[in-house]
């Protein structure tokens, strides 16, 4: 039941995205068009420390209009490698930096609409070097209990699917 991508063609475009419209063949043979959202790599990080409890932001999100603990994150540049990009946002957006990191998953969070990656960084320890240089991305940056998660998540504190599949997987892997 594969669907083909015939071809495509860009409808808008900014550094950040592409929005392009693709002509798909079903595998009954109609065709469709579908637009896409094609993006750059995210890359993630965050540190488990010696409590098991993971380093985390919480932030406002404000085209859902929300707040959530969320792992610091943001867009590879490009040439730059995915590891370096996830301790590189974990320093920004934390004042910490991470010691080796581990990756942990890579996940697709739309893949339905859009292409982005998210490959997912962990270390087991971190260093604290002064304030975040990117501030204004969190309100609060805290050592969150792993043990807490799966409430938090069922609350809904932890909103990003990204946040919350590793988040669970380091629960599972830390506390077994």
């Amino acid at each position: 039941m594969e669907w083909k991508n015939l071809g495509e063609h860009t409808v808008y475009e900014n550094r950040w995205l592409r929005v392009n419209l693709a002509d798909v063949e079903l595998p009954d043979g109609r065709h469709l068009d579908h637009y896409l959202i094609r993006q750059r790599p995210v890359a993630l990080a965050t540190a488990v420390n010696e409590a098991d409890e993971a380093l985390l932001i919480w932030r406002h999100r404000f085209i859902t209009d929300t707040w959530g603990w969320e792992l610091a994150a943001g867009v590879v540049e490009d040439g730059e490698d995915v590891a370096a990009a996830a301790a590189r946002e974990m320093l920004e957006e934390t004042g910490w930096r991470p010691g080796p990191l581990r990756h942990l998953m890579t996940l697709e969070p739309q893949n339905g609409l859009a292409d982005a990656a998210h490959h997912v960084y962990w270390s087991r320890s971190a260093e604290h070097v002064g304030e975040p240089e990117d501030d204004f991305e969190s309100s609060r940056r805290e050592w969150v209990p792993l043990s807490d998660v799966p409430d938090l998540i069922a609350g809904g504190e932890v909103r990003a699917a990204n946040a919350a599949a590793a988040l669970m997987l380091l629960h599972h892997m830390c506390l077994g």
